[in-house]
């Protein structure tokens, strides 16, 4: 564990904030000619976002008992038969403490099915030594189907495995992922509604060495958090392939996952809402993810989250303001999402316009708010996450998390500028790899309290 590189991290994070604490409590504010335009241009321009933030924010509290509501009403039914399946591309490292972790869920009506598309690794000996073990669990209700199929891209792999899943729910993880006890259970529970075609779990970066991977884990907590309004509107248009659960009718109906698509995890959630299917979030199907550990590898993450999710922008194009569909989802989601990356492209020089008036004319006030709210809001996501113990590190990060984020958008910028090249070129990008230290070492994950390295 790296904590010295970590707490030097924190400490220069916390400098650089006090800094501007001091400066607005010490500097007072002068006009200065010309700036006055720069101020209200800056605020026209965010406007949109944060009156998106606004209305999550104030959305998200009712959450909690629409969820609850919705959960009432599965209680009683016989639960449905479920397939995981767990595409595989040289995943040696992890794959194990992967299915371990499905089959330690104990579903009562559970078929994995693991695809290993064409690894060059040892994820074929090491997937085939563990299923021949025989001291692995066999119960009444489960089956494990092994594919090793040549390398054809995720989608290929993730349809060859529908081809083989039986159950009336399909499950999705990632083979450098965990998944809590309790998560596919709590999946299930937002299938309340026969229209319900897909439900999003709740990914956590598990691995906590590195100050990027501490990165990580403030952004996902974050960003989770608003599908939370999201899921109030049926609206949740990323259903990350990593911790995702879809009725198995409705993704044969949709023909599969679409191979053209580098994030068919994406494309599948929006076209699923295309067709009328509702999609929802569950706070408590938590999977703990492997998020990348060097600056490379998060780059190549982000480029490929990227582009897929603009050719899923151009693919389902007539989604946007649409009158026949969701107004959440027309109107303000994907408006909104793809608003946003247009100011992304600019944000460069935004922050040196912006931090050029606050120097000039002393006024700190505003990044004041934005580190104040900021922080209250992280403190909030932290004290409303199931797993609030796991998270607690993060709590150091709040007063700080302004910053932070400018470094999120750093790595977004470059994925953003990678990703128009590609699409002016006309050039694919293809299932990416990245080094994989191992998620857990040989601890387990408890029901309740992940005991995962911090």
């Amino acid at each position: 564990m790296k904590r010295p590189a970590i707490a030097l991290y924190i400490a220069a994070l916390y400098a650089l904030t006090g800094t501007v604490l001091y400066l607005a409590a010490t500097r007072s504010f002068h006009e200065v000619d010309g700036f006055e335009v720069v101020r209200k241009t800056m605020l026209f321009l965010l406007a949109p976002l944060l009156a998106k933030y606004v209305f999550q924010l104030a959305c998200s509290p009712f959450y909690p008992l629409l969820a609850e509501h919705r959960q009432r009403r599965t209680e009683g039914r016989p639960p449905p038969s479920v397939s995981v399946l767990i595409p595989a591309w040289n995943e040696e490292v992890g794959i194990i403490k992967t299915i371990r972790s499905v089959l330690d869920t104990r579903y009562p009506h559970l078929q994995i099915v693991v695809i290993n598309d064409g690894s060059t690794d040892a994820t074929h000996e090491i997937v085939t030594r563990f299923l021949a073990d025989p001291g692995l669990e066999r119960r009444d209700g489960l089956s494990i189907d092994y594919l090793s199929l040549p390398n054809g891209g995720k989608a290929r792999a993730m349809n060859r495995g529908l081809l083989e899943a039986t159950g009336d729910i399909v499950v999705t993880i990632d083979a450098d992922s965990v998944m809590d006890p309790d998560a596919i259970t709590n999946l299930l529970k937002h299938f309340d509604d026969p229209r319900v075609g897909g439900v999003a779990g709740n990914v956590v970066v598990g691995n906590r060495r590195k100050p990027i991977e501490w990165m990580q884990q403030l952004e996902y907590l974050y960003g989770f958090f608003f599908k939370r309004a999201d899921s109030l509107f049926n609206s949740v248009y990323i259903i990350g392939g990593a911790a995702a659960a879809y009725r198995r009718d409705a993704l044969l109906r949709m023909g599969g996952f679409d191979h053209a698509i580098i994030t068919e995890d994406i494309e599948m959630s929006t076209r699923l809402l295309g067709r009328g299917y509702k999609t929802r979030y569950a706070h408590d199907a938590v999977v703990y993810t492997e998020g990348p550990s060097d600056l490379k590898g998060l780059c190549n993450q982000r480029l490929r989250w990227k582009y897929g999710r603009l050719l899923t922008f151009l693919k389902h194009r007539r989604l946007f303001f649409s009158l026949r569909h969701n107004p959440y989802l027309s109107c303000l989601l994907l408006p909104i999402a793809l608003y946003a990356e247009m100011l992304l492209l600019f944000e460069v020089p935004m922050l040196a316009i912006f931090f050029l008036y606050t120097v000039a004319t002393s006024d700190y006030m505003p990044l004041v708010l934005v580190i104040g709210l900021l922080s209250a809001v992280v403190s909030i996501q932290i004290l409303a996450d199931p797993k609030i113990r796991f998270h607690r590190n993060l709590a150091v990060l709040a007063p700080v998390a302004w910053l932070v984020f400018y470094a999120v958008d750093m790595v977004e910028f470059q994925a953003l500028l990678r990703s128009l090249r590609r699409l002016a070129l006309k050039r694919e990008l293809r299932w990416q790899k990245w080094v994989r230290t191992g998620l857990l070492g040989d601890v387990a994950v408890p029901s309740r309290v992940p005991a995962i390295d911090s």
